[in-house]
């Protein structure tokens, strides 16, 4: 037996012996079984990558990816998915999405188009292989503690983006966030969109709520529909349109997750119901 499959038999395992635990330390447990997975899955795909690129590229991505969307069937996920044609603008655009969980990695990978970075915050190169995997298909990673680091990150971005062809992909919350909303949007990717000139492609996620939440100790199998919108341009925009900009995706963006979630704002906009 490979290296590989010994992986996936390990992991295999781990979630049979998880299933006789408490609910608590159930979770526990397939969470931590999810980061040795993803830990010891880098390291392979980390040596794939350099053997076919030698170095930091953004087609090394295309390696991730297939490693990555094979998770799907360790973890029994189904994504639906409409909008992909979305994708084909033919030129640099910035892609937003909603940011949920540790799982988020596995829809991004299910739907990340050819030639898109991603923007990552700074402490994730240091969470060994996979830190170095992102390092190696080109994720561009930002300090969020220092203003001025970031200023400077995102204007060679903008210049990469240009000059090289490439999408690039940010969590406009900033942060993950679990609690059946949106957090309020930060401006930097639609400040760089107004900047370069180009497209922003809103992606949304349903909510991961009725299968993962770590509020009730639920990791289990489930269904997430991903709908990439159409594309929102902003040749002619200006900064003084960011803030504009920023409050149309985000409005669009709640909107269709809680379409896609089947929740409902009440009137007051505070509370949420499934629908029936």
């Amino acid at each position: 037996m490979d290296f590989g499959a010994s992986l996936w038999a390990a992991a295999a395992l781990l979630l049979m012996a998880a299933a006789a635990l408490s609910p608590a330390a159930r979770f526990q447990a397939k969470v931590a079984g999810y980061c040795v997975l993803c830990l010891a899955m880098s390291a392979l795909a980390s040596a794939a990558c350099l053997l076919w690129s030698r170095g930091r590229t953004v087609r090394n991505m295309r390696i991730i990816k297939n490693v990555v969307k094979t998770f799907k069937y360790l973890y029994g996920l189904r994504f639906e998915v409409k909008g992909l044609e979305n994708f084909k603008v033919g030129s640099p655009c910035v892609i937003v999405s909603n940011h949920q969980s540790i799982l988020d990695m596995m829809g991004l990978m299910e739907i990340l188009p050819d030639r898109c970075v991603q923007i990552a915050k700074k402490e994730l190169l240091y969470t060994g292989s996979v830190g170095l995997v992102m390092y190696l298909g080109g994720v561009i990673f930002i300090n969020r503690k220092s203003t001025s680091n970031a200023k400077m990150v995102m204007a060679d971005v903008a210049k990469t983006m240009l000059s090289e062809n490439v999408m690039v992909w940010i969590y406009p919350e900033g942060t993950r966030n679990g609690n059946g909303d949106l957090l309020p949007f930060k401006k930097g990717a639609f400040h760089l969109a107004i900047q370069t000139q180009v497209p922003v492609i809103p992606v949304v996620y349903s909510s991961f709520s009725s299968f993962y939440d770590r509020k009730k100790n639920l990791f289990t199998s489930g269904k997430i529909q991903v709908e990439v919108l159409e594309p929102i341009e902003t040749k002619g925009l200006t900064p003084e349109d960011v803030t504009e900009l920023t409050n149309r995706c985000y409005s669009t963006m709640r909107e269709t997750f809680f379409r896609l979630s089947g929740l409902v704002n009440e009137p007051n906009g505070s509370a949420r119901t499934h629908l029936q």
